[in-house]
């Protein structure tokens, strides 16, 4: 945050601020902050758009919800650059640097926490689907089709939009030179609460049943195929395949969905964890206006927090193979071979069936008695 003096503020008014704006913490990033805002506003945008493109075209191809969460997930990225970082932080800061009236910088606000929040809460029916997916089986098959994901994040979005309202009286933290209120603290508390506590609370259950039964699955696996379990839930995992179907050995692995998965619930609770805490020690220790070491605090954790809705693209990148191959579809102006493919894979499937990329469960339990562990093919598809 860039503090420039209030050119909008009649001289001889002026001199009444003087007295507070000694008391003002400075800004010791400078104009790094602008810098670094732009550039991410220059490489988020494109990035997530291309990533819309893409998620646009296997959701239409594949009719997997899990397509449909994800291109929610992106879209609520692209409103929070727009609003949080071009708004918030490049327009208010270094294009009009002066007082705005308070109704705009109170509706904008509420424009930023909305957005924040379905960022955010986007992600959280995408790790409910994927841990139905692998625990409840059956029950996936019957309830996660397309439709119901849009309706979903119907609820999802119009909630977040709701969640946003009270934040009409937020105070400024960079501009505000009193002491947190009563308000201030309840409307400090519903914020971390909505993106940070309770939102991770829900990240850490699901994510540990699911390693959890990774690794059990994982086991049962090596037992049948007389190899020692491992200790980790993401090793490989060999498995002796002597279905007549298979000529070779094949590597069953911690399926591609879930990983994808694990990468952006993890790397968000890191991103967003020191915002978190900066924002509860201004409301009990020091304030980010008075203090400078604060003031800078919050803005290298704001910074960390807004890199979240730039880095899903690289993370599914990493991860997916169809992802990148639709990717490279969408910069060479081309429909590429994934269409024919998955439109084999999927022309048996009913439209309000389950296409999980994870397994849809284990073998019929006289199949599973009957021959050794066989990996399964939907394992390795995102």
């Amino acid at each position: 945050m860039i503090h420039r003096p209030n050119v909008s503020v009649p001289s001889h008014a002026r001199e009444g601020q003087n007295q507070e704006e000694w008391q003002r913490s400075e800004c010791v990033l400078g104009y790094i902050p602008v810098i670094y805002y732009s550039a991410l506003l220059c490489v988020g945008v494109p990035v997530n758009i291309l990533t819309l493109v893409a998620l646009s075209r296997l959701a239409s191809r594949t009719k997997k919800a899990l397509y449909v969460y994800l291109l929610a997930l992106t879209s609520a990225d692209i409103l929070s650059q727009l609003f949080i970082i071009f708004v918030g932080f490049l327009l208010e800061t270094t294009v009009f640097h002066r007082d705005m009236p308070a109704v705009v910088l109170h509706l904008v606000s509420v424009l930023e926490f909305a957005s924040n929040h379905a960022s955010i809460w986007a992600t959280v029916p995408l790790t409910v689907d994927r841990y139905v997916a692998l625990c409840h089986p059956l029950l996936h098959r019957q309830i996660s089709y397309p439709a119901r994901a849009r309706r979903i994040i119907g609820v999802v979005l119009t909630l977040a939009l709701a969640s946003g309202v009270p934040f009409f009286w937020w105070s400024d933290m960079w501009r505000a030179s009193h002491p947190p209120t009563a308000l201030d603290g309840a409307l400090i508390w519903t914020h971390v609460t909505i993106i940070y506590f309770l939102p991770c609370s829900i990240f850490l259950v699901l994510n540990s049943l699911i390693i959890h039964r990774l690794r059990r699955r994982q086991r049962l696996c090596q037992e049948e195929s007389g190899h020692p379990a491992s200790s980790s839930a993401s090793s490989s995992v060999t498995c002796a395949a002597p279905h007549p179907h298979h000529h070779q050995q094949h590597r069953s692995r911690l399926g591609k969905t879930t990983a994808m998965l694990l990468a952006v619930t993890s790397v968000f609770s890191v991103l967003w964890a020191p915002r978190t805490t900066v924002v509860i020690y201004h409301l009990y220790v020091a304030s980010v206006y008075r203090d400078w070491r604060v003031h800078l605090a919050y803005d290298l954790a704001n910074m960390l927090a807004m890199l979240n809705t730039a880095v899903n693209f690289f993370l599914y990148c990493f991860v997916s193979k169809p992802f990148r191959a639709a990717v490279r579809d969408v910069l060479l102006l081309r429909d590429g071979p994934v269409a024919a493919r998955n439109a084999l894979r999927h022309q048996q499937v009913p439209v309000h069936a389950s296409t999980s990329s994870i397994s849809s469960g284990n073998n019929k339990r006289s199949q599973r008695n009957s021959a050794p562990c066989t990996p399964r093919a939907d394992m390795h598809v995102m």
